[in-house]
């Protein structure tokens, strides 16, 4: 129960992160907070599913570069999820796709560790 609940949490506050990296960035916009919700569950799903794939795939260049490429992976995710949702979240181009991803990703960290302060085994 308690683990449903957190990633209940975790799912809303990942909306309010985009949200949040629209308000910061014109590169990146969602047009309401349910486009928000549909865009970080897309944005979580490519994560899981998608991600793992490349980073086996890229694993080379993700070597050579020393590990600055998770970045590319990441700012693809980033963008595929624009793609696939087309109007509700939009991302104008793959640089402005990086720095969304970053934006996201430091936001992310912060609701983790908010998280996992608030939701500590005691």
């Amino acid at each position: 129960m308690l683990g449903r609940m957190k990633l209940l949490i975790k799912w809303l506050l990942s909306a309010v992160a985009l949200l949040c990296v629209a308000y910061l960035y014109s590169g990146v916009q969602v047009h309401s907070f349910g486009a928000a919700m549909l865009a970080a569950f897309v944005i979580g799903l490519l994560n899981v599913v998608l991600r793992p794939i490349l980073v086996i795939l890229t694993l080379p260049a993700t070597i050579l570069t020393l590990g600055l490429f998770l970045f590319v992976i990441n700012a693809l995710m980033f963008w595929a999820a624009a793609g696939l949702l087309g109007d509700g979240f939009q991302v104008r181009g793959f640089g402005a796709a990086l720095l969304g991803s970053l934006l996201y990703s430091l936001i992310g960290l912060v609701i983790e560790s908010a998280l996992g302060g608030l939701f500590a085994k005691k």
